[in-house]
């Protein structure tokens, strides 16, 4: 009997493409009217099409277009050593200008391209092809294979500002939309009343149950004053919030100090000060306030995770796959479900590919994972795919196909890159839109976006 192996790469393409967004706030300033993702599509001589989706810009559509020839003409089912082959390549490449291997410690939004890898889109759309090779879903091939066939989800909230002040940019109206929540998030919300009208639109829609702010906006109190007007109106709730390491230590200590009741955990609360680095000055604020603590910030790869254990820093790593791989972000839910610590996943602006992964991966995760974060809520309706994963009643679904379990709209497909083909800059900027709020506005790491 003659042996056949896996299918063969035939085919790598990269495509860039752009979505709308609101103008949400985060420490980092306000969300341009679009984002931007690159898609990975491969196929192989089996006549399948695998999928993959990472962060936007030219330098990771750059970095993927270079793995081209590590990718094509290799067998699929030997994706961790393509995988291994391209961080070799990479190993031996100079540090890209601005990379000064400091991550994302403190939310300088330009380095994220330098935390998200680039080739863990590739390894999502090989494993793509295997799965439906193998004829088995995505995550029976990671971990100890499928735990669950459902992920529990957070309702993301934001502060969002008056589009109209930045009426040069071309936010996206959907005040004619017929559903409730699509034509409130392209709204102003920044007061607390208008936090737990957002997040009661939500919970209309897709029935979470648990929420988490985004912080760094306005003054800490203020943005307490919401969480308690969330717990109040979700008093069974899991309530979180993310200032993204805007607070000092000290301020950080008295925002959350007595809060125990009301919040769940608090996710990087603050950052490096006086010498000492997030990890240290985190474990610090454990100490003092006894709340547990979340990260997708001090613990980006597997030495500051090393770091950040042995000082007790975290108890939840959001292990967002873009910067762990999907097999790495697994690894580390194997590890801290040994370890008595909780597993999660942040998220960044994404397309339903992304959403999709996100379930996959979940779904391998041991253990109790922390409700997971998603921005798909603040993208619903700009699908590329046929069949999008739904949220429903909190949860997201797993696809019950092969590999991953979804079709790509090749139409929509084109269209989200003939908008990315017509932007002038492909980069995450949230700058420039807020300096249509706050002239002359920069990023500083500890200062509140609209505190200046």
């Amino acid at each position: 009997m003659t042996k056949t192996g896996s299918p063969i790469v035939t085919d790598m393409k990269v495509i860039p493409v752009a979505g709308y967004d609101s103008m949400s706030m985060t420490l980092s300033g306000a969300h341009a009217p679009f984002f931007t993702r690159n898609l990975v599509i491969l196929t192989d001589n089996a006549g399948h099409t695998g999928i993959g989706e990472i962060h936007g810009g030219n330098y990771t559509c750059s970095a993927l277009e270079s793995c081209k020839p590590l990718v094509v003409g290799k067998e699929v089912g030997a994706y961790r050593s393509i995988l291994n082959s391209i961080h070799k390549a990479a190993s031996g490449a100079p540090r890209a200008e601005g990379d000064d291997g400091e991550g994302i410690q403190t939310l300088d939004i330009s380095k994220l391209k330098f935390v998200v890898k680039s080739e863990w889109a590739i390894e999502c759309a090989l494993l793509d092809l295997l799965g439906q090779y193998l004829g088995l879903p995505m995550c029976e091939l990671l971990g100890e294979g499928k735990q669950r066939d459902k992920i529990e989800t957070l309702g993301y909230l934001f502060y969002v500002s008056d589009k109209e002040k930045a009426k040069n940019l071309p936010y996206l109206d959907e005040s004619n939309s017929t559903d409730p929540w699509f034509r409130m998030r392209r709204n102003e919300m920044l007061t607390a009343d208008k936090i737990v009208e957002q997040a009661v639109a939500l919970q209309e829609k897709y029935g979470f149950k648990n929420f988490k702010l985004k912080g760094g906006v306005l003054e800490g109190t203020k943005e307490m004053d919401a969480i308690r007007a969330l717990k109040k109106q979700f008093p069974n709730g899991r309530i979180n919030i993310d200032p993204n390491g805007a607070w000092s230590l000290n301020e950080a200590v008295n925002l959350c100090k007595g809060m125990k009741d009301i919040l769940t955990y608090v996710e990087d609360p603050c950052g490096p000060e006086s010498g000492y680095s997030s990890r240290e000055i985190m474990c610090e604020f454990k100490n003092a306030t006894n709340l547990p603590v979340a990260t997708n910030m001090i613990a980006t790869d597997w030495r500051q995770f090393y770091h950040a254990a042995s000082l007790k820093s975290v108890d939840i790593v959001l292990a967002d796959p873009h910067f762990w791989g999907m097999n790495g972000s697994v690894r580390m839910a194997q590890i801290l479900n040994d370890w008595g610590l909780t597993w999660g996943s942040h998220s960044n602006n994404h397309f339903d590919i992304t959403l999709t992964v996100f379930a996959h991966v979940a779904a391998a995760a041991p253990g109790k994972p922390t409700a997971l974060d998603t921005h798909w809520i603040w993208q619903d309706g700009q699908n590329l795919c046929e069949n999008t994963p739904q949220i429903k009643d909190g949860y997201l679904e797993v696809p019950k196909g092969s590999g991953l379990g979804i079709k790509l709209n090749m139409e929509k497909v084109m269209a989200a890159n003939e908008l990315y083909n017509k932007l002038d800059n492909h980069d995450r900027d949230d700058a420039m839109a807020m300096q249509y709020l706050i002239t002359d506005w920069k990023f500083d790491p500890k200062k509140p976006a609209l505190v200046r």
